[in-house]
């Protein structure tokens, strides 16, 4: 089974997601390029908010697809992930036909029609261009990727009751994680990795102004500096990308011209979350 086909060059990929407003180093365009290409998930690893999901939003926008979401969390089971039984519907079924025998309702009620799919048979049955993606996979326990290996080694799902369900148009599969903890061997070797790190000065400069046109360029020049000095201290929780944004947002709305010390006192809780990553930061970073 072939990829899915959306793009037809590394630099179409950069073209287009530039397009969707996401804009991508070559080591991402690439991969995702290569994903497309070979048909293999992809799994995006790095802190959170650098871009993972929203890479995997973009990638659907450019391609016209349909966008499936897993959002995985401690205790998500096959039920949430992958299909059940409408169990309602099934015992009305069966007070309704209560004459007939328990081999025949039995036929019936585990049908198509009592079958609730979950993200999984949902992307793994479309017909259509189709983006699945799995956020956050590190939070599911370690139980769940055994149903992932499934899914992402032969693109198919077996519901005992009506056999293996095998998907008619691959879909691009996009696996995310803020490695908390580490994933399996064998979930890994069915995927291409991708690291996403904070990106450079003159990256996220281009991203503040795409996301902030209304922002200075000096100003944003001012504000990606101060986030690195920022996210070069032993913080709690680091400012993100998307934080670097809620700045640029915020200076425009306090219509700031500068980033000077009162108004980096006075804001520092749109980028940092903790009271201590606040005083830290209040008592080291030095304004220019």
């Amino acid at each position: 089974m072939a990829g899915t086909g959306f793009f037809t060059s590394v630099d179409d990929v950069s073209a287009k997601l530039a397009e969707a407003g996401y804009l991508a180093s070559t080591a991402v365009a690439t991969t995702v390029f290569l994903a497309d290409r070979l048909g293999k998930p992809l799994l995006v690893e790095g802190p959170a908010g650098v871009g993972k999901t929203e890479l995997a939003k973009a990638v659907a926008q450019v391609g016209g697809a349909r966008l499936v979401r897993l959002q995985c969390y401690e205790g998500v089971d096959e039920a949430r992930a992958l299909y059940e039984w409408n169990h309602a519907k099934q015992l009305l079924r069966i007070t309704a036909g209560r004459d007939e025998t328990w081999d025949a309702a039995r036929t019936d009620i585990f049908s198509e029609e009592f079958l609730l799919p979950r993200p999984l048979l949902t992307a793994i049955r479309g017909s259509e261009p189709t983006v699945l993606l799995i956020d956050e996979t590190d939070k599911a326990d370690v139980e769940v990727e055994g149903l992932l290996l499934e899914v992402l080694s032969d693109f198919q799902v077996t519901v005992p009751e009506l056999g293996t369900i095998s998907a008619v148009r691959r879909p691009f599969v996009v696996l995310t994680s803020n490695a908390t903890r580490e994933l399996s061997e064998a979930l890994r070797r069915r995927c291409l990795f991708l690291h996403i790190d904070f990106p450079d000065a003159g990256l996220e400069q281009r991203i503040v102004r795409l996301k902030v046109p209304g922002l200075d360029e000096v100003l944003a020049s001012s504000l990606v500096e101060v986030v690195g000095a920022l996210r070069a201290m032993q913080l709690r929780k680091a400012p993100s990308v998307a934080e670097t944004i809620d700045w640029a947002r915020t200076l425009l709305a306090l219509g700031a011209d500068t980033l000077d010390e009162t108004v980096v006192r006075d804001s520092l809780g749109v980028v940092l979350k903790h009271q201590d990553d606040v005083r830290k930061a209040a008592e080291k970073l030095a304004v220019t």
